[in-house]
C-alpha cells in the first residue's frame, strides 16, 4: 500500500498545479507594458525613482530572493524584466513584468494571473510589497 501512495501522490499533486499557458503578448508594446484587461486579476503600478538602472537591479534582486518567484527574462539594455510567481498550494502562476523609463525616471510594474477571473488581490499586494521593501513611491 505505501508503494501505491508513493506512485500516485505525485500524479495527484500534478493535477492541482494550475500553471496555465505563457501569455503570447508579454513584453513591451511601443515601449510600454500592456494595460490590464481586468483589475480583478491584474495590477499595475508606476514608481518614481532617481536611478532607473539601480532600481531595476534592486527589484530583480528582490524578486530573485522571493520564494516561489523566478526570473524568466532580464534585459537591462531594454529596461525590461519578466518573472513568474508560483503559489505554494495550487501552483497558480502569475506573470510579473517591469519596465524602466530612464527619461521619465519611472519604473512600471505589472502582475497578472494566468488563470482565473479573480486573484483575491494577490497581484496588487505583490507589487505593493515590492514597493514597500525597496521604499519606492507610487506615482499618481
Amino acid at each position: 500500500m505505501p508503494h501505491l501512495l508513493a506512485l500516485t501522490l505525485p500524479w495527484l499533486l500534478a493535477l492541482f498545479h494550475f500553471a496555465g499557458p505563457v501569455p503570447a503578448n508579454l513584453g513591451l508594446n511601443d515601449g510600454h507594458l500592456r494595460p490590464c484587461p481586468s483589475p480583478a486579476h491584474c495590477a499595475v503600478r508606476d514608481w518614481a525613482v532617481n536611478d532607473t538602472s539601480e532600481a531595476m537591479a534592486a527589484l530583480e534582486q528582490q524578486l530573485s530572493n522571493t520564494p516561489g518567484t523566478s526570473i524568466v527574462l532580464s534585459e537591462p539594455a531594454k529596461g525590461y524584466l519578466h518573472a513568474t510567481a508560483t503559489s505554494r498550494l495550487f501552483g497558480f502562476v502569475d506573470d510579473v513584468e517591469l519596465h524602466s523609463n530612464a527619461k521619465l525616471g519611472v519604473i512600471s510594474a505589472r502582475s497578472e494571473s494566468r488563470l482565473g477571473d479573480s486573484d483575491l488581490g494577490v497581484n496588487g499586494r505583490r507589487l505593493d510589497q515590492l514597493a514597500a521593501d525597496l521604499h519606492l513611491a507610487e506615482q499618481p
